[in-house]
């Protein structure tokens, strides 16, 4: 279930105006999307920080607009502890997205037995799946990696319809002696895959900011 959102409207832009607002706990944001026109709010700063733990990143926007929005980008202060605006991008359920996720380690690595030690290469991925499908993280199942090896971001765990946008040979995880490097796992071939056309304001909201 998606966390909610109350939203009011922003009547005023400026650094002036969203420093009064972080001052009174609230946060500056903005809607755009789905060829609409953007809409500059403002969302209680405890809402989007309760969104964050939970992971969420599709979140139900309720109060001064009704819609389901993706969490396109959340900017924080210098010390990451106050989040200072955010970017919603209107969705819908079919809508495909581009997010990035963190990816981590998922099982217990044989390799770590023989002495072995894992390095997490690739800390965050980016990819693309229809909104009702984002997921909160993506998993590199580590429990076959054999002392040597390495995890690519084509073996990486993905939900239902989603790709990874990185290079599929890229390394994720390595697992090898201390000092040393782990050889390269042979690639295993795949199909080819083809997606349908992405909407068109797509290329709209990477671009439109306050």
């Amino acid at each position: 279930m998606s966390d909610t959102v109350e939203v009011t409207l922003r009547k005023a832009g400026g650094s002036r105006e969203a420093r009064r607002l972080r001052r009174t706990g609230m946060v500056p944001a903005v809607l755009y999307g789905h060829g609409e026109k953007c809409v500059d709010l403002a969302a209680r700063r405890e809402a989007v920080e309760a969104a964050v733990r939970h992971g969420s990143r599709v979140v139900e926007l309720t109060g001064a607009v009704k819609t389901s929005a993706l969490v396109r980008d959340l900017q924080w202060d210098t010390y990451g502890v106050e989040p200072l605006h955010v970017d919603f991008l209107r969705v819908s359920a079919s809508d495909r997205v581009r997010v990035k996720v963190p990816v981590d380690l998922k099982g217990e690595c044989p390799g770590q037995r023989a002495g072995g030690v894992l390095n997490l290469v690739l800390h965050e991925i980016e990819v693309e799946c229809t909104a009702d499908h984002v997921p909160e993280r993506v998993h590199a199942l580590v429990g076959h990696l054999e002392l040597g090896h390495a995890i690519k971001v084509r073996e990486l765990e993905l939900p239902p319809g989603a790709r990874a946008l990185a290079d599929l040979d890229e390394t994720v995880v390595t697992c090898a002696l201390p000092g040393k490097k782990a050889e390269e796992a042979p690639a295993t071939p795949v199909e080819p895959e083809l997606i349908g056309r992405k909407p068109t304001d797509q290329g709209e909201a990477e671009t439109a900011k306050e």
